[in-house]
């Protein structure tokens, strides 16, 4: 073991006030950048700087984005029922049996309307993927439903080939998400109606909700209502309140 550095009382002193002068620069640094992020002006909720670094990520993420890439998979037994976190939008109660999905083109024109029976006699895919939580949790779940591309094939004819993102509500219209082609088309993304092989109950979204191993929580919107194909985002419930848009994985 190395003989501990003996210092002079003088390179003591010069040590102890470069020490002294470096934190001070340090102190002075973040105060200004934290002034900085308190004077800039707010973009949905959080200052514009962070914001700039939601969009970074999302420009980077989804350049990176491949429609042939597969989340992982998972074996059946792996899989449990998902907790249940949230019920912004499934407050009011439904009649499931007139319940319909609408859907509304780019310029708010009505489409057409589907009853969960619609949804049922397209082709049917299950997924046992991981469901993750932007709070930090995640668990493996089981899905079962109509791939949102096969649903969009229905429409092919109807809509402009500028379609860019997909805005989902609730009946409500109390919770919304915006997201973007790309991932709706994705094979892995379904309009879901069954949680391992049983109908969808009230806490996770009956009679349809959206499931996705590419996108955190926030985006598989429950009880969707209506679906509007868009050439720009729509609202999206958590990125007006300080989220990352993207909320991609």
């Amino acid at each position: 073991m190395p003989e501990p550095e003996e210092l002079t009382m003088d390179e003591y002193r010069v040590r102890s006030r470069r020490s002294v002068l470096t934190g001070a620069a340090a102190m002075l640094g973040g105060y200004v950048g934290w002034r900085r992020l308190q004077d800039s002006a707010a973009d949905h909720n959080i200052p514009g700087v962070l914001r700039d670094v939601h969009e970074t990520n999302e420009s980077i993420w989804s350049t990176l984005f491949r429609d042939d890439h597969q989340a992982k998979t998972f074996g059946r037994a792996d899989a449990s029922i998902l907790q249940v976190n949230g019920f912004q939008g499934m407050r009011n109660d439904i009649d499931l049996a007139t319940w319909q999905l609408n859907v509304l083109g780019p310029d708010g024109e009505r489409l057409g309307a589907h009853s969960l029976a619609d949804i049922q006699a397209l082709p049917m895919h299950e997924m046992t993927i991981q469901h993750k939580c932007i709070e930090g949790w995640a668990q493996v779940t089981n899905w079962s439903g109509a791939r949102f591309s096969d649903f969009m094939d229905l429409y092919a004819d109807r809509l402009p080939d500028d379609i860019t993102d997909v805005y989902l509500a609730t009946p409500d219209d109390r919770y919304y998400v915006s997201v973007d082609l790309a991932t709706m088309r994705h094979q892995q993304t379904l309009l879901a109606y069954q949680m391992l092989d049983q109908p969808l109950d009230d806490a996770h979204g009956a009679p349809l909700r959206l499931a996705t191993p590419l996108k955190y929580g926030i985006k598989q919107i429950k009880r969707i209502g209506s679906v509007q194909f868009r050439r720009d985002k729509g609202g999206d419930f958590w990125g007006e309140r300080g989220y990352d848009w993207y909320a991609g994985l």
